[in-house]
């Protein structure tokens, strides 16, 4: 093991990973992989005012997607909905999609997998729709505390729930 490796084993920061595209954050504002799931927030097409929460578990594949206000996603029945499509499209993006398929324990062949790879191979394991109501209610609670920060004004001072995240330089000109 390098003294670099030993020295991050030690830490108690956590390597930022850059995205692996950049993303529009307009059709799906939140993406993470946690919790043993794919999870997000993705826009409504037809209703500025709702967004839906969907997720894939990691190995089943079992699927969820409602609205922020605990409403079944009409599109999820039987069959992954055009909010989950979009999930894992963003979630390629965010975090490319050998990391998605690794996560979701997906074969998705050799190479670096697209979306649409992902999803149809999913698909052929034939996953269920979940109940996703508890879930829901947590993934957006998380989506609504990322929002918050957006609100804060500019400041140096640190926050106290955010004290894990490794410091950044700023380069002085």
């Amino acid at each position: 093991m390098s003294s670099d490796e030993q020295r991050w084993g030690e830490s108690s920061t956590a390597r930022v990973l850059a995205p692996a595209r950049v993303r529009k954050l307009a059709k799906v504002p939140f993406v993470e992989l946690a919790d043993g799931r794919l999870q997000g927030v993705v826009s409504s097409g037809s209703d500025i005012e709702r967004v839906y929460v969907s997720s894939v578990a990691a190995g089943d594949h079992a699927f969820a997607c409602s609205t922020n206000n605990n409403r079944p996603c009409g599109g999820a029945r039987g069959s992954f909905c055009n909010h989950i499509l979009a999930l894992v499209g963003e979630a390629v993006l965010q975090y490319g999609g050998a990391r998605v398929a690794r996560y979701l324990k997906v074969d998705a062949g050799e190479g670096e997998p697209t979306a649409a790879q992902l999803s149809s191979a999913m698909r052929a394991a034939r996953p269920s729709a979940v109940p996703g109501k508890e879930l829901a209610a947590a993934v957006f609670s998380r989506f609504l505390r990322h929002l918050a920060y957006l609100e804060l004004a500019p400041s140096t001072a640190p926050l106290p729930e955010l004290h894990w995240f490794p410091p950044t330089r700023v380069a002085v000109a």
